[in-house]
């Protein structure tokens, strides 16, 4: 990557957001945001639209996010949103059968669906001479799946093949148990892929009220980014989605979580090395402190590897994760042969973060090659549309993204030192691999 494709791609994300308040809530602030002119917005029947004109190439991303999330689920319907949406590959009204995979294929789009803890994003990439076409069979599967019994067990079969397959993997398996753990009695704590149980209970007349009652209007945020004009995309809206029921949903932030002690949940197994994944909650996405917990996360992770990769090459993978949410969370992750004395380096770096001041220089330094990264990979269509949803949904304003460089240089060493002293501590605890090899307590010192 050379640096002009680079700054292309700062410029380009960099021009599409703006500020705070209630979601999507954009006019009354977009004065202060500034000029954004290749990106507009605008409602039909309660639909939010974001277009980003976008002509460097001719591709198009077109990503809908259902809001909600896990907020839409309870025990026994964890996967269901996702289900129905599979499901409706299999048929539509308009494209009976695999007829819907075909028309895709022969279009060479590609259509895909990703679940997450504040929306669930059904989306596609096609070229710009078949966006219309893909439009088409992407809004039908909306619109009008078929959700015939035979072809829904089909999908029933394949999404509990793949919980199975993760529980058998070990890094998938201890984030998904690390996660867990972190938002017990919280929604987030509930899967939006699915458990084995609600997959196997979840029956096709659920799916169908599923259908009926939740896609609706007011769920839905449209974002396209990409070489094609407003008023086709607000055609192509008019014509399908937008006649779907208004419905009466409206996206609110997220509760806090509880408030939660130390844990951890060992899962036994005979591997070469043993995973290890903690988190503590941090703060909302409207909390400066946000920000500041972001970079932080960045601090820990360079001296992770510094220290445990680099000087005593006690893993090969190691991070500080910062999980990107309506409530953010941070943690600690690494795979190792040896956990007590990786642990102990970790808890060491922890409390130098939360008692030393970082060096203001290197702070700077270290910010800006996290926007590099942070940039390069977020660089794609499909990136940039998450990038101005993220702001809309939950800033309320998609020219929010116009400050995320300005706002990361703003973080100070004092804001590191705090943000690492409110935050990091409390975390809980997923283990995969050799018990005996664990400390509980240098577990409990974190």
């Amino acid at each position: 990557m050379t640096v002009q494709p680079l700054v292309g791609v700062i410029a380009c994300l960099a021009t599409v957001a703006g500020t705070s308040g209630g979601v999507l809530s954009a006019d009354r602030r977009s004065a202060r945001a500034g000029a954004d002119t290749a990106t507009s917005t605008f409602e039909i029947n309660g639909l939010r639209v974001i277009v980003r004109r976008n002509t460097a190439n001719d591709v198009v991303a077109a990503n809908l996010y259902l809001l909600g999330g896990t907020a839409q689920l309870s025990p026994a319907t964890q996967g269901i949103e996702v289900m129905l949406l599979a499901a409706s590959e299999r048929g539509t009204k308009r494209y009976p059968r695999e007829l819907t995979r075909q028309r895709t294929t022969a279009f060479g789009s590609t259509i895909s669906i990703a679940p997450s803890d504040d929306w669930t994003l059904f989306g596609f990439t096609a070229i710009t001479s078949t966006f219309d076409s893909t439009w088409a069979v992407f809004a039908d599967r909306v619109m009008a799946p078929a959700l015939d019994s035979a072809e829904v067990e089909l999908v029933r079969t394949r999404m509990l093949t793949a919980v199975r397959q993760e529980e058998n993997q070990p890094e998938a398996a201890v984030n998904h148990v690390a996660d867990s753990l972190s938002w017990v009695g919280h929604a987030y704590g509930f899967a939006p892929g699915g458990v084995e149980s609600s997959l196997n209970s979840i029956s096709v007349q659920a799916l169908r009220r599923y259908h009926a009652t939740q896609m609706v209007t007011s769920r839905m945020l449209l974002v396209v980014v990409g070489n094609v004009e407003r008023a086709r995309v607000e055609a192509l809206v008019s014509q399908t989605l937008a006649s779907l029921p208004r419905g009466n949903y409206s996206w609110s932030m997220p509760s806090p979580r509880p408030k939660l002690s130390r844990a951890l949940v060992t899962r036994a197994a005979q591997l070469p090395t043993n995973y290890i994944l903690g988190y503590y909650a941090g703060p909302g996405a409207r909390d400066p402190d946000y920000r500041a917990l972001r970079v932080a996360t960045a601090v820990l992770a360079g001296r992770f590897f510094t220290e445990i990769r680099s000087k005593r090459n006690l893993s090969y993978d190691v991070d500080a994760p910062f999980l990107e949410r309506a409530i953010a969370s941070g943690g600690v992750y690494v795979t190792t042969v040896d956990p007590n004395a990786t642990l102990a380096v970790m808890r060491a770096e922890v409390t130098r973060l939360q008692s030393e001041l970082i060096d203001p220089d290197g702070l700077e330094r270290l910010i800006q090659q996290f926007i590099t990264d942070y940039f390069l990979k977020n660089e794609t269509n499909a990136d940039q549309a998450t990038f101005l949803a993220r702001a809309a949904i939950y800033q309320g304003d998609y020219r929010v993204a116009n400050r995320f460089v300005e706002d990361l240089r703003r973080v100070r060493p004092e804001d590191v030192r705090r943000v690492a002293r409110t935050y990091m501590h409390d975390f809980r605890f997923a283990y995969v691999g050799d018990p005996s090899k664990l400390s509980r307590a240098l577990v409990d010192q974190f």
